[in-house]
Formats: structure tokens, sequence, C-alpha cells
């Protein structure tokens, strides 16, 4: 089994792959990681704080979800001495295998990937929740608001259960169990269907 020793950020929320994250950079420990891994080319591991606050401070514990997603960095920028604006797009997921939490407070982990969803078309019964979030993507777009800025970024794969399913995981105000439910979960069609339940449970279906 693969395996790969990579960085990590908690953070109160659940990326799932293709997703947009833009991030405000100023602790200490993470500006240095992402100098690194924008001078390496590489990217770092997104999880999802289940117990703690993301910024540090003493005697805080923190406890890490055991799945979390890759964070490819897109644009930095440094508007100001000890602060860094970066844009990432979730990648694939992975399994925690071990962390250590370093002195500089710095978490590492040694991972093995998860495989990525298989492009399952969207089937009849499951049409009127990929064309909601067309919907909304048209009304983003009617009110000219800024590809940089949408929640949604392109190529929008509507027709693709996995993608459609994340892009709602992510808009939706589900609790952070259920989001990491979802985010584990191997079966794209699966994970569109409770998608598709949520969004009745709602009201916006």
């Amino acid at each position: 089994m693969r395996s790969d020793l990579i960085p990590l950020f908690p953070l109160d929320t659940v990326l799932f792959p293709d997703g947009y994250l833009p991030l405000q950079i100023f602790e200490v420990r993470y500006l240095d990681m992402i100098k690194r891994a924008v001078a390496a080319g590489t990217g770092f591991g997104v999880v999802t704080l289940v117990e703690g606050f993301e910024v540090r401070a003493p005697g805080r514990q923190e406890t890490l979800a055991a799945i979390g997603t890759m964070a490819v960095i897109q644009s930095a920028a440094a508007p100001m001495p000890g602060l860094m604006q970066i844009r990432c797009a979730g990648a694939g997921r992975f399994r925690i295998l071990s962390s250590e939490r370093l002195k500089t407070g710095l978490w590492m982990a040694q991972v093995t990937p998860i495989e990525a969803d298989q492009a399952v078309s969207v089937p009849a019964e499951l049409e009127d929740t990929a064309n909601a979030l067309g919907n909304l993507i048209r009304t983003l777009q009617q009110e000219e608001v800024p590809p940089a800025e949408m929640p949604l970024q392109a190529p929008f794969r509507l027709n693709e259960c996995g993608w459609a399913a994340n892009r709602w995981a992510e808009l939706l105000p589900l609790e952070t169990e259920e989001k990491l439910r979802l985010l584990v979960l191997d079966n794209p069609l699966l994970r569109l269907e409770l998608i598709q339940d949520a969004l009745h449970e709602r009201g916006v279906l």
C-alpha cells in the first residue's frame, strides 16, 4: 500500500475533490508550510477538525478526522508581511495512517491515497438534483459574480454523480459529521442519492 508524508492544514470545514478553497494565512506554522509548497509546486492535506480550534492556543487539544483531501495551490499572494492569500482546489482524498504534531505546531501525517470517484453519469431519477445545481450556477453568472469568486469552479461536470454530489455537499448547511460521511463514501451514485434526500428535506427540490 502506497503512503506519503504530507503537511496537514486542519480546518473547521470539509474539502471535497474539485472543491474551491480560498484561505488567508497568518500563523507562522502555515506561512512556512505554504511558502515551501509554492516553491516546490506541491500541495498539502486539508483535514477536518473534529475537536479543537483552527488558531493554535496553549492548552488546546486538536483531534483530526481520519480522512482528508489534498489541496492544490492555484494562486498565492502576499499583500503585506505576515499575511498570505491563497486559492486552492481540492484534489484526491486520502486516509491518515499516522500523524504527529511537530514542536512548531504543524501537523505531519503519513497518508495513503483513496481511489478517485469513477465517472458515473447522473441517472434520470437524480437529474433534478443536477439541474438545480446548474440553475444555481446560471444565477451566479447572471449576477456577474467573478469566476474566481464563485463557490463552484469550472469545468462544471453536472452530468457526473460525484462532481454534482460534492458541490452540493459543500454548499448545503450540513453537520460536519454528515459531510465527513459523504466524503468517505466510495460510491458517487449513493452520495448523490443522499444529497437528493437532503435537498428534499430542506425544500430545495
